[in-house]
């Protein structure tokens, strides 16, 4: 597939088949993954590749599989297809990661507290590692696969620390579901703009 037939035709996918994700194709997506550029030339990247469902529900334990309803009527979106997109991703939060072939956890090195950054530049290892995960999810749409990324809520990280033990300095930034999409799987069309609106040459 053409690098531009990748970029149109990747769309955010949330209903998987059964069918597993072999694991060499894994590793061929995140091996594109590592090639993104990074901040400091290390790529301090480390990957969890999950297939086990047992071990899936127990690191999604945390992400709330009951129906979601109040929630989406405690918020209020003036855009109508930003309420469709969340109409369908907010109730699939659980189920997407859990049906997945393969759950992917990411993570990053973090020399600084992630949350109450000094400069700008103190991100710099954050803004690298999403460089690499859209890498990912061009890839998978280049093998035919489709996914969806989660970033972690609450106490979601604590308990990813619990159950991996993995290195304190890494920080997961999101889950990265990937999978065979069901035939029928829900697409919500992107928001329609002129993209030339959104470039500035020379001044704003």
């Amino acid at each position: 597939m053409e690098f531009y037939d990748v970029v149109n035709t990747r769309k955010t996918i949330r209903d998987f088949t059964e069918t597993p994700v072999e694991i060499d194709v894994v590793k061929r997506i995140l091996s594109v993954g590592l090639k993104a550029p990074t901040n400091d030339h290390m790529r301090n990247w480390e990957f969890v590749v999950v297939t086990d469902k047992q071990k899936i529900a127990s690191v999604i334990n945390l992400i709330p599989k009951m129906d979601t309803e109040d929630i989406m009527q405690s918020w209020s979106f003036p855009d109508e297809c930003q309420q469709k997109m969340y109409d369908i991703a907010v109730p699939k939060q659980y189920e997407m990661l859990y049906k997945s072939g393969c759950l992917v956890l990411p993570f990053f090195k973090q020399s600084t507290p992630l949350l109450r950054p000094e400069t700008l530049s103190s991100l710099n290892a954050f803004a690298s590692i999403w460089c690499c995960i859209e890498n990912i999810l061009l890839a998978a749409t280049a093998e035919g696969l489709g996914a969806c990324v989660r970033i972690p809520l609450e106490n979601e990280p604590e308990h990813i620390l619990a159950v991996l033990n993995h290195p304190k300095e890494y920080v997961m930034p999101c889950y990265i579901a990937l999978g065979h999409p069901l035939p029928k799987s829900a697409i919500i069309q992107q928001k329609e703009y002129n993209f030339e609106d959104r470039i500035h040459i020379d001044k704003w």
